[in-house]
């Protein structure tokens, strides 16, 4: 799997000072995913670690909560573009303020809809979790394919039990 990791800066940023960081974030990783067996267990590693240099080399907290969050989206959002979408897909995560910022681009135009809830229904259960444990959702066409682009917030505040 490669993958291209780009960090601006290495001085930690609390919390506090996240409304005020610039539009350039801090740290971005694109990967590329082909498809091949393991690619969706390799993009949520992939995630996983994006997170852990996040909190190592930036001193930014990430809740487990968060962790935990990130790998399931992008394995629903990886899932989905590799299952509907002819050809390959990218998944690009960055810090965005206080948030990781998770973006899913495949080769279909076609955006994704939301079905009515049925408890009964056996499968195809994704988007609903999605949008259901994320703070922002965006579904958009692309020149080529389409974007998913869902943001999480890196920490959920256990004194007040929002988010950072």
């Amino acid at each position: 799997m490669n993958g291209v990791l780009e960090m601006v800066g290495r001085e930690p940023v609390p919390p506090e000072e996240w409304s005020r960081m610039p539009d350039a974030a801090p740290a971005e990783m694109t990967v590329a995913l082909d498809g091949a067996d393991g690619c969706i267990a390799d993009a949520r590693n992939q995630a996983s670690q994006f997170l852990g240099r996040v909190q190592a080399e930036h001193g930014l907290p990430v809740s487990a909560r968060t962790m935990d969050l990130t790998q399931l989206v992008v394995s629903e959002l990886v899932t989905n573009a590799l299952k509907y979408a002819p050809g390959p897909a990218l998944l690009q995560l960055r810090l965005v303020g206080g948030t990781v910022e998770i973006a899913v681009w495949d080769s279909d135009p076609t955006l994704p809809m939301a079905r009515a809830a049925d408890a009964g229904r056996v499968g195809q259960h994704g988007l609903e979790i999605v949008m259901a444990v994320v703070q922002g959702f965006e579904a958009r066409q692309e020149p080529v394919g389409k974007r998913i682009t869902v943001r999480l917030a890196l920490y959920d505040d256990p004194l007040t039990g929002g988010t950072g």
